[in-house]
Parts: structure tokens; sequence; C-alpha cells
């Protein structure tokens, strides 16, 4: 539970902040449902509906919600409960992206509640992905349809706004997340050849349509990294160093639709282990649970998140993500020092400065570095 004393001194800050923050209110405020919550559940309260940008605005000014949240569906009467009586208009379709469930190498130094660069290049990438390789060309969404926002912590949340989604039920947007994350391909409609004995072994080409393609051109990124990244596709350390040396004739086999360039015990097995691996990296990212749930609330664009005191920032475009520095571009509190008590506290980076490493310090930090330790709770005032 965080400390009374912290609570007291942040509340009139995320208060101030929400005098002049940028618009946070979602498009068709009115039928929108919205949830608040405290430092330790981030929904606590649901059922809220306000008329407008100006009567929300008025709640955070007067509440200072460590979180907000807010449907991503659209309601006749977004207050009213149980949520059938809501009577469900439509529903954007959301996808989202948290860089714990990518369970990289560097989460095992530093713990799951704490986050670094890499998680944070890594869960931009996988959004960027997401966007560029599945929803714009299999999907046919336009860049103009896809708003993206920071979560304010560890993710990215990614929503599609285009009437065509509004209407699809729970199932529909679960065949979405599916598809995406890989879940039952089927490699012999890729693989034609996949089983048969003395076959040469076809397969997709980098330039190929929907998960052929993403196939063959994850197979190469693959290839082309170094030998660490062959074993994380469940390829022997010893065989993995053969292929590395091989790589060259493995990637123009690939890039012809030939895959047997390099003669493979067991091939048929091998590949589809390989594949299968592919198939399940590129969906750790999402949220599947998220997607389909239509009655889903999400993190208010433009607030603040509770457990960072970081900024939910939107995002203007696919390649403003790409510059996009959470740990720069979404802090709130620019001026002002704070003294805390540190406890042990890893080495980060915010605003390009370096803070910590910390073992039980009395410190005096910019105010959005206090803010940060404070919420994750590795300090004290």
């Amino acid at each position: 539970m965080l400390d009374a004393k912290v609570v007291k001194a942040l509340t009139p800050l995320i208060s101030r902040y929400y005098e002049t923050a940028d618009a946070f209110a979602p498009a068709e405020t009115e039928k929108r449902e919205f949830g608040f919550g405290d430092y330790e559940k981030k929904i606590a309260f649901r059922h809220y509906a306000f008329k407008s940008e100006k009567s929300l605005r008025k709640y955070m000014v007067d509440n200072a919600p460590p979180f907000a949240s807010y449907s991503t569906a659209f309601y006749q009467y977004p207050d009213a409960r149980p949520m059938e009586n809501k009577k469900l208009i439509g529903a954007e379709l959301i996808f989202d992206l948290d860089s714990t469930d990518l369970k990289l190498p560097c989460q095992q130094e530093h713990g799951r509640d704490w986050i670094c660069e890499k998680d944070l290049n890594a869960i931009k990438r996988e959004t960027t992905r997401l966007v560029e390789d599945f929803l714009i060309p299999d999907f046919g969404f336009s860049e103009n349809d896809i708003r993206i926002n920071f979560s304010g912590n560890r993710g990215y949340h990614v929503h599609v706004n285009n009437s065509d989604v509004y209407a699809l039920d729970g199932d529909a947007r679960k065949e979405i997340s599916d598809y995406i994350s890989g879940t039952g391909i089927e490699l012999q409609a890729f693989f034609p050849t996949l089983g048969l004995k003395g076959a040469k072994l076809e397969g997709p080409k980098p330039a190929d349509s929907g998960w052929g393609g993403k196939l063959a051109r994850a197979l190469i990124t693959t290839l082309n990294g170094d030998e660490n990244a062959l074993p994380s596709l469940g390829i022997d350390e010893s065989f993995a160093r053969t292929l590395s040396k091989k790589r060259a004739d493995i990637i123009f086999g690939i890039t012809t639709g030939n895959w047997d360039r390099v003669n493979i015990p067991k091939k048929s097995e091998f590949w589809a282990n390989v594949l299968k691996s592919i198939t399940i990296k590129q969906g750790d990212s999402i949220d599947k649970n998220v997607t389909k749930d239509m009655h889903h609330l999400i993190r208010m664009p433009n607030t603040l998140h509770g457990d960072t005191g970081l900024i939910a920032r939107k995002i203007s475009s696919i390649s403003a993500l790409e510059r996009f520095d959470p740990m720069k571009d979404a802090i709130a509190f620019k001026e002002g020092l704070m003294n805390i008590k540190t406890g042990r506290v890893q080495k980060f980076f915010m605003d390009g400065m370096q803070f910590g490493p910390y073992e039980n310090e009395s410190v005096e930090v910019p105010l959005y570095a206090a803010f940060y330790m404070l919420l994750k709770r590795v300090a004290t005032l």
C-alpha cells in the first residue's frame, strides 16, 4: 500500500496536472463508460458517465484519480448497470501490448515490476510490427484508422477506429487476434511438400503475402542475427552454429522458395518446430483477452499512470512512434525538485539523465524522477 504521506503529497500535483493537461476526453464522450482506480487497483470504480469533456475534466481535477480508463465501446446508457442495460452500440478494436509478456532476458535481472530501455525498445518494435505487418497490409486498415497510445508504463495500446469493426462480436475479434498470433496456423498450407519423403521442401518467399511471407522474413531476420537468436527458436546450440555458418546459402534458398539448400535431418519435424516457435514469438506481446472483450476499459490517453507518474501519451503517427521516447516524451512534471529517501533502486534514465543506482540514500531529484520512484514503491518521502 502506498504510504498515506506520499498520497497526500502527490494528490494536489496530480490535480494541478489535469487543470492544464492536453485533451484527454475520447471521441463521443457521452457514449462512453468511465472507470477510475486508486493506488491498489487500476479500476476500483466504474459505470461513470460524462456529458462533455468539460465535466470529465472537472471530475479529474476535483478527484485526482491515479488511474483513469474508458470504454472502447459506445453505449446508449453508459452509466447503467448491469452491463446489458447499457445497450451496446459498437466498439473499437483494440490491442494491448505489454513488454512483460515478451519474457525478455533482462527481466530476469531487474524483475517484472521494473522496466529498462531494452523492454521499451522491444515493445515498440512489436507495436510497429502489429501495425505495419498486420493491420495495414493484411486487414486493409489505413493509417488514419489507427491510433497509438503509450500505456504510461510498459507498453502501448493500439485502437482501430473504423465503422467496419464496431459491429464485430467477441468471436470475430478473437479470430483477428488468433490470426495475428498465428494460433492454429496450418504450416502445410505454406509448405506443400512438407512430410513427403524424398521431396524438395518448397516454402514461402519473403515477398509472399500473409503469414507465408511473414514466416520467411522472420526466419531471415533470425538468421541475420547472432548465434544466440537461433536457440531462441528451439534449435540446438551446436546445430545453430552450423546454420549460422551457412546462413547465406539458407537465406538464398528461402528467397527463391527452396528451403532445402542445407541438409537437415528430419527436416519436416525440424522446420515445423522452428516455425511454430516463430508464430508463438510473433504473438507473445498481445493480450488476447483485451482484444476480444468488447466491454473492456482501457487507459485514457494523456492521463497519468498511477504506477509511474508518466503520461499515457497520444502518439500522432506510426513515424512518430519510431521517434517516441517514453522516458522523455511522456514526462508530466518537468519543473520542481523533491527530497526522497530511497530503498534499493536500479539505475534508470529519464529526460536524458541517469538516476541511481541508489541504496538507502537521501537524495534531491527532479519531481518527475521522485514521482517515478515513489510510485514504483522504491522510495519514500
